[in-house]
């Protein structure tokens, strides 16, 4: 710091730069969240605020065994001697102590509301419930007054209080808890008691045992719920080495005829905020294997959460994987072992170094509870002894009281007496001189006597004083301590299925109509020219599909749009306009529309005569706008694509223009390209494609063994394998002339016998 002048004072008032001031106000800011807010000390794992609500309420004689009296009496003994900070806050801090859903050992017994897990802050105001401490407080608070604490004045000096409690188990592991500081934050998850103690019995007979040994006591965090914890055994193992990492936690599940029913949920997770995060899902049909979902929450089945597969087809194992990985039915939980030390400074810990140190914790503990005891030992015997010398004087001491103006000092040089042994004397009735009888006076030294060798040989001896803490430790354990709640169960954390993943497998068959209306209807039977559609409009095209599959739609000007068929309306109604999805370019309008498997491999053509392989999942993209597919020359209007039905090199593709030429080519001449315009099919003088007069009718793509069919009005021609001979060729030459009658080509087709 720079040193100040007489300059620095003047007018009264201290000079010091901001950057100091801010400095300095800033550090002591950060230092008083840390220590006195934000962060519990190991010794009793509280924070401060906790730690007084606890200590008040002990001083209200509110125990485990006494009525209950109302919180606002609480929190006002709280905030008006040792808490000087707002009501509701320190409200907050006792409801949360006394919730059982958020504390795995609630330290206060609460009447009245005090939340639920579907809303925890929906408690009462505290003028309406009443609390008392539990059993359980009673391993924080049974040692108080044991001269195991230092206590410090409180915010304004007019009382004292205890510094931290004498806890008797490593609370700071049990309930955990939560905190932001200045820089640093703590998340501990809370843990089995009997777990706990168990790994500290073992600490105490090897002092060097390492984690791995430990963790065969405390097998992980034990939450205040029967969720699973599904987090792998060597991710606990670094957990617990370095003081940091993560914990998941999954629902529990059963299948019921019928339904399933979700049992337990993870730790601080809201019954209602799932059902919404699966009833979400449902609005936006994410989820079409669930037909309904209800909460069947009461008091003897705290949660109860029923879902209704659409079927009993459904793979319950894969739908609870899909909920697990997109609600919070499965739950991954921050853990950082952050906690005041010892020494006053906060720190991360191990949880050998933290049952470590708290052990450290716990033996002085001991000790200066053994040391009070032994001095109030100390200090009865040796009133003893003088009140044994006033009984063996009596009469002395007697004439003494009666005929000394100041007996005190008399009696002490009298009988060699201390200040302490004439103050006992003279401050006994005369009724009790009656029972100062000597064997009782000698029985009750021998006594004391007793045990304060017990002491002192205890408080001499390290072993004795180890064998002690087990016991207590063993003892408290079997009083308090309970069965584990959270089932530990290896698991692989949860992946979110693929929408097709969770649709039914159905087939489909999508209908686009000529004013631009699409739908899709179930089954293949469906002849969609029979459909019904709005005055003035009609059918356009059709693709039988899978609802699982994507759907394509490609616009006159050669322009890929993609959406998932299970989206689109039923064609019970007439569907939805197809611009209320895509956003078409001007005048574009859709002409056709296909349907298939990602890898699946189409030929894309146009009445020009140039074409080109490709693979469907080069027509699928997320823009509305959709994506350029097909490049065409001049006035070129896009032909239907056609499927590939096989490998490439044992296909022909068949090309019939309006003139009757018919040219059969290898499909393997034409080139795979993600888009363009392509190579030419058939040769077709320039002039006659930019003047209408021959233009291509009609691609057909032919697998090995199948038969052209080509139509002309009510006349067709079944082409076999073997009467292809006169219209094959090679690419982009004009091929064979049809028959007379079938010049007029209007579709091709293939058929298998």
């Amino acid at each position: 710091m720079s040193e100040t002048t007489d300059s620095d004072f003047a007018g009264g008032l201290e000079k010091i730069p901001l950057r100091e001031y801010a400095e300095n106000a800033y550090l002591n800011y950060s230092m008083y969240v840390v220590l006195d807010r934000a962060l519990p000390f190991l010794g009793d794992g509280l924070k401060p605020v906790q730690r007084r609500i606890i200590y008040a309420m002990s001083q209200l004689g509110l125990s485990a065994a006494s009525k209950p009296k109302k919180a606002a009496r609480t929190i006002g003994d709280v905030i008006g001697k040792y808490h000087p900070h707002g009501d509701t806050s320190a409200y907050e801090a006792l409801v949360l102590m006394a919730q059982p859903f958020s504390y795995r050992y609630p330290l206060i017994e609460g009447q009245g509301n005090f939340g639920s897990p579907d809303d925890p802050k929906s408690f009462a105001a505290m003028r309406y419930t009443e609390a008392k401490l539990t059993p359980f407080a009673k391993l924080l608070l049974d040692e108080v007054d044991d001269g195991t604490v230092d206590f410090s004045p409180n915010f304004d000096g007019t009382l004292n209080e205890p510094s931290w409690l004498p806890c008797r188990v490593p609370h700071a592991l049990l309930n955990g808890g939560t905190g932001i500081a200045v820089g640093m934050a703590t998340d501990i998850p809370p843990h089995n008691l009997r777990e706990v103690v168990s790994a500290c019995l073992h600490l105490l007979d090897d002092p060097e045992a390492d984690t791995p040994a430990l963790l065969k006591h405390v097998r992980g965090p034990d939450y205040p719920t029967e969720a699973e914890i599904i987090t792998p055994r060597d991710e606990l193992l670094k957990l617990y080495e370095s003081g940091h990492g993560s914990v998941r936690a999954r629902a529990i599940w059963v299948r019921e005829p019928g339904q399933i029913v979700i049992s337990a949920l993870p730790h601080q997770v809201s019954p209602a905020k799932v059902l919404e995060q699966i009833a979400e899902q449902m609005r936006g049909k994410k989820l079409p294997w669930l037909d309904d979902l209800r909460d069947e929450s009461d008091h003897q089945n705290p949660v109860r959460l029923v879902l209704i597969p659409r079927s009993n087809r459904v793979d319950a194992e894969e739908l609870m994987g899909h909920l697990f990985a997109t609600t919070d039915l499965e739950r991954s939980y921050r853990v950082n072992l952050n906690m005041i030390g010892l020494d006053g400074r906060p720190q991360v810990k191990g949880l050998r170094g933290l049952l470590s140190e708290w052990l450290l914790f716990r033996r002085d503990t001991v000790k200066r509870r053994l040391r009070h005891r032994l001095d109030k030992v100390e200090a009865r015997l040796h009133i003893l002894a003088g009140l044994l010398i006033a009984y063996l004087n009596l009469d002395e001491v007697i004439r003494i009281i009666r005929t000394e103006d100041e007996p005190k000092p008399v009696l002490m040089e009298r009988f060699a007496l201390s200040d302490l042994q004439a103050e006992a004397i003279l401050e006994t009735k005369l009724r009790h001189l009656a029972k100062l009888e000597e064997m009782k006076i000698r029985g009750e030294q021998d006594k004391l006597e007793k045990e304060r060798k017990e002491l002192q040989a205890t408080l001499n001896s390290e072993d004795r004083l180890t064998d002690l803490i087990k016991t207590e430790l063993s003892a408290d354990a079997e009083r308090y301590g309970d069965e584990r709640r959270s089932p530990l169960i290896e698991r692989e954390a949860a992946k979110a299925l693929s929408e097709s993943d969770l649709i039914p497998s159905e087939p489909m068959t999508v209908v686009i109509s000529q004013k631009g209306w699409i739908r899709a209807a179930k089954g293949h039977e469906i002849d969609p020219t029979a459909l019904t559609y709005r005055e003035g409009d009609g059918y356009l095209a059709s693709a039988r599909a899978r609802s699982t599959q994507q759907l394509a739609l490609i616009d006159s000007n050669g322009r890929a749009y993609s959406t998932l068929i299970h989206t689109l309306p039923s064609a019970r109604g007439q569907g939805e306009p197809i611009t209320g999805r895509f956003d078409l370019g001007t005048g574009a309008q859709v002409v056709t529309v296909i349907a298939g498997e990602a890898d699946s491999r189409w030929v894309m053509a146009c009445d020009y005569g140039y074409g080109f392989l490709t693979q469907f999942g080069n027509l699928i993209g997320r823009n509305k706008a959709g994506k350029a597919l097909l490049s065409l020359p001049g006035k070129a209007k896009v032909l239907t694509p056609k499927a590939v039905p096989a490998e490439v090199d044992q296909c022909l593709i068949a090309v019939a223009t309006s003139l009757g030429h018919l040219l059969v080519f290898p499909l393997s001449e034409l080139p795979e390209l993600d888009k363009g315009k392509g190579n030419k099919l058939i040769g077709i003088a320039k002039s006659k494609l930019e003047q209408g007069a021959e233009l291509v009718v009609d691609i057909a793509v032919i697998a090995p063994g199948q038969h052209l069919i080509v139509q002309a009005g009510a006349r067709t021609l079944r082409l076999k394998p073997g009467d292809l001979a006169p219209f094959s060729g090679e690419r982009a030459k004009r091929g064979g002339k049809l028959p007379r009658g079938l010049t007029r080509v209007e579709a091709l087709r293939t058929e298998t016998p």
